[in-house]
Parts: C-alpha cells; structure tokens; sequence
C-alpha cells in the first residue's frame, strides 16, 4: 500500500490563495487550469495572484478570461468588476483607448442592473474622470452616489475606496483636514488587516501620494515606513515598486540621495512591465536625484525614459537645461508645462518654482513675481511647510530682481527656516546661498561668507557636486568685492541652427567643430582683452571694458569664421548681440538687467550678424551701421533700439 498524497493543485491553489501564498497560489492554479477546471472565481484568483508577483500580462489574459466566464453564465455584474479591473490595468500600461473601452462596457452591463457592489465602483471610476477634467463638483457627486450604494450593501472595501478617492479630491481642493482625516481613517482599518489586500496597499500608495501632492513630506515619510514594511510582510514583487516610487522623493527631499537612487532604480526595474505608468514616476524621481548629484547625462537618459513611459519629468527638465546654459529652452519648457496644467494648484505649485529660478537667471522680473505671487495664493490655501517655503523662496528671488536686498534677506531666511523645519537640507541650503547673495548686494560681506560656508558644508555632505562646485567659486572668487556695480559691455555668441547642424554631421563630427569654434573664439577674446564669463550651450557670454574694444572683437570673430569659410568651405554661422551696462559682479559672473539685455539682443542676430544696442554706440562713429529698429525683449517693460554693424568695416 502506497503512502503517497496526492494533492489536487485546484484546492491546494485555493488554500494557498486564502493564505496569500502568491507564487504559490498562481503555481497551483496555473496547473488546474491547464486541467480546465477552474470557474470564474479561480480564474480572478489566478489573475490576482499573478499581479502580485509582478505577471501584468498574464494577470490581464486571466481577467478577461474570468469576464468571459462570468458573462457565459449570465452574472453581468460580476462581469463588470473585471471589465472595471481591466480599465485598470489596461490605464496602467498606458493602453488609454482599451481601457475607455472596458469602461464603456462596464456601463453597458450594469444598465438597468440591480444595485450591486461593481455600480460603487463604476462611480469610483467615473470621478477619476471628472477629477482629471478638473470638475472637482462632478467628481464629488459620483463619490457621494457611490458612499450611498457602499451603505447599502456589506463590502468592506468599497467605504474604503470612496474615502480615499474622496481625500484625493478634497486635498486637490485645499481641504487638507477633511483629506487627511479620511485618507488616516482609511489607513488605520488597513493596518489593522481589515481589507482586501489590494485595497490595503492602495491605501498606503494613496495616502503617500496625497501626501506628495499636498507637500506634506513629514507625514509621507511617516507613511512610507509603514507601507515598506507591509510590503515586506508580504510574498509579492511587482506591488512595492508603486510605493518605492513614493519613498524615494521623500528620501531625495530628506537629503538620502543614495538611498532615494536605489529605491528608485529598484522601482523603475520592478514597474517597466508591471506597471509602465508608474516607472515613469520611478524614472523621473532618479532623474531628479541625479541632477542634483551633478550626473547630467544620467539624469537625461532617466528624464527621457520617463517621458517615454507617459510622464513628463518636470522640473526636473527644465533645470537640466538650465544645467547645460540652456536657460531660455528651460524657460519655454516650464512656460509650456505650466500652460498644460491650468486647474491642478498642487501641480503647479511644483512648477512654479522653477519657473522663479529660471527668471532669476533670465533676469525676467515679470515672471519671476508672476510665479511668486501664485506661489503665495496657493501657500496661503494649503498652508503646508513645503509650499509656504517655496512661496518665500520665489518672492526672495523676485526681491533680488527688485535690488531689494532687504526684502530679499527676509524671504530666504523664511524659506530656509521653513525648509530646515521639514528636514529638507538640500532646499534650505540653495535658500542660503541666495541669502548669502542678497546679504552681499546689502554690503553684508562678513556675514555673506558665512552664509556660503554654512552652505557649502551641506553640498559637501550630500554629494551635490554641481552646487559644491559654485559655492566653491562663491567663495573664493576674484578680488572684487562680490555685489560690486561695473560698466561693462556685454557680447552674448551663439552657433546658429547647431541642433539641425549636429543631426547633419553626426555626434563625433559636431565634437571636432564645436573644438574649433570654441579655439578661435577665445583666440579672438584674448587678444581684445575679453573676459569669458561662462559657456551659454553653443556660445560665450564675455565682458568687456568698453564697448570700442567688444566691437572689436565682435568684428575679429566674424571676419575669422568668413576667412575660414572662405579657405576650407565651412564654417558655423555665429550671431553675436552686445549691449553696455551697470551690473552687480558677483564672484566671477554678472547679473542684472543688462545682462540679459545683451543675452536677449543675441538671440536676435541673424547668423553672421553683429548686433547692437544703439545707446552702446553712442560716441562711437568710425563704424558702419544699418537701419536701426525698435524691439521688445522678453521680461523687460521698455523697448530697445538696436542696429546691426557691418564688421567688414569696424574695427
């Protein structure tokens, strides 16, 4: 007599899927399937399993199968859950048409349907419609019609899914305690095992998300510990990944960058098939870390994989750009994000401050106080630390645009006391920086220094190489008292068409040109006593004494590129702008209006143009002009007359 048991893998599967023994559970369900004996019921529990161990496809193909199944044998509402699940997961890999598709047949088989759980969960799905559109009364009243049905039946879940969908919608609306009391409310019943295991984990995704809209990082972070160890209670892979993505911008704000890179590749890794519009987030959140650690070509290649996962990786974009001296492409990326973005305050509450810091640079008071002023109406709405901190910050940098430093001082010192009171030192250390600045513009130099060192220790300690670097030359810049006001003539270069020109010549080619071009350039710098500034992408921005010897220059530079051309066949086409004007020195750069004057009056020139303000020729009368015009530049109230020169006679 024999002593071996033999197990039927259908009620071992259901055991294990009871016990949720996941990859147990789809082993053993997989195997009676292929026995063909499982009915609706098991064919969701093999879907369900295989979700949690990461099977997207798998877990669809069985769903669709249980639809067919449940609509075979007459139970329409059953039918529509797993079409409502189906809307889900096809959302989730981004496939938008299919899943419009399964919602509209959702609706279909629950019309004129008794009153069962699947027409809550209609309701669900109708808000987040509505709540997309922006209609935050629509999306209300579908939540209010499905809490009606949730009280009149026993599911658990189903009061659970209203609530947090409800704290979703009232947090957008600036009703942070109704939010947070219902999303709390929803996450205590789920930490007590109460719920679905589903639900329980969209709880904890849903309240850090909530959390991640509203700014509020100290309680995401609170939240996020709660959720990674639910998760590693539990036998699942693809699931964590969705919270991962969470964690690590709560990790990134509380300046674990390592930790917040790791969680994020992990993310990214678990999601790609799992789940393709969450490892868009997991892709932009690493990008973010790697461009405050200075790794710009790693924080391009994460942006761009974010992008091709659906999600549009702002600020993160922008600020690249302004990395690389591409600040008016950065200022036309967040100018156009946010024209996207018209209803979503939260959204654009983390956009806005970028928007500031790009104006800053651009010199572009209009925007900054435009961003600075929104900031403060959406901070006095929300009232958390991180928004009213970024408010402050944007009206400090609008502050410095006015010159007035003493403004400026007390917003900075509000934001960094505002960030360092959220623990986020990266964020209160780019606010001391700038306190610094606005302390030296007052005259404060002693107390300026001190700003920066404090500054620089924080960048040393998280690895922010690009901000060590700055604060560095802060520092220990030239001999010339930071804040300082110079007259100076500014020439702003730059390579006309160079994006089409390196699509035409290659990647290696353009490398070799762009050598020479930057060789001969500075050739003709030096020997007009032109002080190169930085790199601004494909060009220079230079200081010279006076505008006599810049126009020298500016000649020198044309008629090399045309002698060049002349010689070899080739030679890039440069435009070149010069405008003379007062500007604050400020440790080896300039700044104010008249600098992003000249920058603007750059971006005017026609390739092999010289290109000049009127006003910076004034005394100058060997040199040949053509037609002078009137102008508005971008950010400046007044318009500008300019003339271009004919360098083949000037200098």
């Amino acid at each position: 007599m024999s002593d071996t048991v033999t197990v039927d893998p259908l009620e071992a599967g259901r055991e294990a899927y009871a016990r949720r023994a996941w990859p147990e559970a789809y082993r053993l369900l997989l195997e009676a399937d292929g026995e063909g004996r499982l009915d609706p019921e098991d064919l969701e529990a093999l879907a369900k399993s295989a979700w949690w161990i990461g099977l997207a496809t798998e877990s669809i193909a069985a769903f669709e199968r249980a639809y067919g199944l449940h609509l075979e044998r007459g139970n329409r509402s059953m039918a529509a859950m797993m079409a409502l699940t189906l809307r889900r997961e096809y959302g989730a890999k981004l496939a938008g048409s299919v899943a419009q598709a399964w919602l509209h047949r959702a609706e279909h088989l629950l019309d004129g349907e008794s009153e069962a759980v699947a027409h809550g969960y209609l309701e669900i799905a109708r808000r987040e419609l509505d709540f997309d559109r922006g209609d935050i009364d629509g999306a209300l009243a579908h939540l209010d019609r499905a809490m009606e049905i949730a009280s009149r039946l026993d599911d658990a879940d189903l009061p659970v899914w209203v609530a947090i969908s409800r704290a979703e919608v009232l947090g957008t609306s600036g009703r942070l305690e109704e939010a947070f009391g219902l999303m709390e409310g929803a996450a205590a019943v789920a930490v007590g095992g109460e719920l679905g295991p589903f639900t329980t984990g969209a709880v904890f995704c849903a309240v850090m998300s909530v959390c991640r809209e509203t700014a509020d990082y100290r309680r995401g972070s609170e939240w996020a510990d709660v959720s990674k160890r639910w998760c590693e209670r539990q036998d699942i892979t693809g699931f964590p990944g969705i919270c991962r993505v969470h964690r690590a911008e709560f990790l990134r704000l509380t300046g674990a960058w390592a930790d917040a890179a790791s969680e994020a590749e992990r993310a990214s890794e678990e999601l790609q098939r799992f789940h393709p519009a969450a490892a868009g987030g997991a892709f932009h959140e690493l990008g973010e870390v790697r461009l405050r650690m200075g790794d710009l070509e790693g924080a391009e290649e994460a942006f761009g994989q974010a992008r091709a996962l659906g999600t549009e990786p702002q600020p993160g974009k922008a600020l690249l750009l302004v990395a690389r001296g591409r600040t008016d492409a950065a200022a036309a990326s967040i100018k156009g994000s946010l024209e996207e973005i018209t209803w979503h305050k939260l959204a654009r509450a983390r956009l806005l401050p970028a928007q500031a810091e790009i104006a800053k640079a651009l010199g572009d008071l209009p925007s900054a106080e435009a961003a600075a002023a929104e900031l403060e109406v959406i901070s006095e709405e929300f009232g958390t630390a991180a928004i009213r901190a970024a408010a402050a910050h944007a009206s400090g940098l609008a502050a410095l645009l006015r010159e007035d430093a003493a403004e400026a001082i007390q917003r900075f010192r509000d934001a960094r006391r505002l960030w360092r009171e959220i623990d986020a030192p990266y964020e209160a250390a780019i606010s001391t920086v700038l306190l610094a600045e606005a302390r030296s513009v007052a005259g404060e130099t002693e107390a300026a220094t001190l700003e920066l060192e404090a500054a620089r220790a924080t960048f040393e300690r998280l690895g922010a190489a690009p901000d060590l670097t700055r604060t560095d030359a802060l520092l220990t810049g030239p001999a010339t008292p930071s804040g300082s006001r110079e007259v100076r003539t500014f020439m702003f270069t730059d390579i006309v068409g160079s994006t089409a020109l390196v699509e035409a010549i290659g990647d290696e080619a353009w490398h070799d040109l762009l050598h020479w071009h930057d060789d001969a350039l500075r050739r003709c710098l030096k020997e007009n006593k032109g002080e190169e500034v930085h790199r601004t992408g494909d060009g220079f921005f230079v200081a010279f004494p006076d505008a006599r010897t810049a126009l020298a220059c500016a000649a020198m530079i044309q008629r090399t590129l045309a002698e060049h051309r002349r010689v070899h066949g080739f030679a890039p086409q440069v435009r070149i702008g010069l405008h003379a004007a007062e500007a604050t020195r400020a440790a080896g750069d300039y700044e104010g209006a008249g600098v992003h004057t000249a920058a603007r009056i750059g971006a005017l020139a026609e390739g092999g143009e010289v290109l000049a303000s009127v006003e910076t020729l004034e005394g100058i009368d060997d040199v040949m002009l053509g037609a002078s015009r009137e102008v508005t530049l971008k950010g400046l109230a007044k318009p500008v007359q300019v003339v271009p020169v004919d360098w083949r006679q000037a200098g």
